[in-house]
């Protein structure tokens, strides 16, 4: 496989055609080697359109989600950055490159090994990886000015919206399948926030996310 070929196919066919088209976003793909936290297994799909197994029964995000996330979220250089759910580490590693510092919050201690030693050998010195169940929240560490939730969740936890800072922004997939919308939260100021829907997929659930308690009447 040309590797650089395959990447350079993959941002083409996949990433721009999704109305990925900020040349930062873009650049970015070049520069966060995406086969670097894939598992051996399954490298020959490293720049495909599917979601990659990881241990655990979890999975990578697809390329397209993760651009989209990290276009939608406008990441400044100077943000401080919660990421729940570390999988193999590579939105860590793309939300490392555009921010300031990254937490991740991983529920698997296995997963917390395997994304610590893929940012590792990229070089990336920016990322803390905590473990534990972020579905609700982070307070260490808090407030915020960025936060990504990389599973869906049935409906956003109000703690996520506390732990923003004043112009932060939370990216969250909310709903029930099939459809699902990802939603772009910004705390406008102290008390109000601003929510504006930039597209719809259909995600995994957040392993540990609450989940309603639906009553029978």
């Amino acid at each position: 496989m040309n590797i650089e070929q395959a990447r350079f196919n993959m941002i083409e066919q996949q990433i721009r055609p999704w109305n990925v088209l900020d040349p930062d976003v873009l650049e970015l793909l070049h520069v966060v080697k995406r086969e670097q936290f894939v598992p051996e297994a399954y490298q020959t799909l490293a720049f495909a359109d599917v979601e990659i197994p990881l241990p655990g029964g979890e999975s990578m995000l697809a390329p397209k989600i993760e651009a989209r996330l990290l276009q939608e979220i406008m990441l400044k250089k100077q943000d401080n950055v919660l990421l729940v759910g570390s999988g193999s580490g590579y939105l860590a590693a793309l939300l490392a490159y555009k921010g300031r510092h990254v937490t991740a919050v991983e529920i698997s201690p296995e997963l917390k090994e395997l994304s610590e030693r893929n940012l590792a050998k990229a070089g990336i010195t920016n990322v803390t990886v905590e473990l534990g169940n972020g579905a609700q929240g982070w307070a260490k560490g808090a407030p915020y000015d960025v936060i990504v939730i990389s599973g869906s969740l049935a409906l956003l936890p109000e703690a996520f919206l506390k732990e923003l800072n004043v112009g932060g922004r939370v990216a969250a997939i909310v709903g029930e399948p099939p459809v699902m919308s990802c939603n772009i939260i910004t705390r406008v100021d102290e008390t109000a926030y601003e929510t504006v829907k930039v597209f719809e997929t259909n995600l995994k659930r957040l392993t540990g996310a609450p989940e309603p308690s639906h009553f029978a009447f």
